[in-house]
C-alpha cells in the first residue's frame, strides 16, 4: 500500500530536528538504522500493528497506551 499524507511545514521541521538529534553521531542509531521521516512512520505503524500481533511486547503495550491516552479503545 502506498500512503500519502500532508503535515504542516512546522511539524515537518520539528520532526526533522528530532530525527537529526537521534541520528547525530551514531554509527548504529537504532533498530531501524538511520531514521528518516518515512522510516519513522514505518516504525510507528509496525508498533501499532504489534498492539494486536504482539500485545505483550514493549512496543505493542506502549503503543496501546498511546492509543488509550488519546481516547481510542480497541
Amino acid at each position: 500500500m502506498k500512503l500519502k499524507i500532508e503535515i504542516s511545514d512546522e511539524q515537518a521541521q520539528t520532526i526533522q530536528r528530532i530525527l537529526d538529534s537521534v541520528n547525530d553521531g551514531r554509527e548504529f542509531p537504532g533498530t531501524h538504522g538511520k531514521l528518516t521521516i518515512e522510516g519513522l512512520i514505518q516504525m510507528l505503524l509496525a508498533d501499532v500493528e504489534m498492539v494486536h500481533t504482539r500485545p505483550g511486547s514493549w512496543e505493542g503495550a506502549n503503543m496501546a497506551q498511546v492509543l488509550t491516552s488519546h481516547g481510542y479503545e480497541y
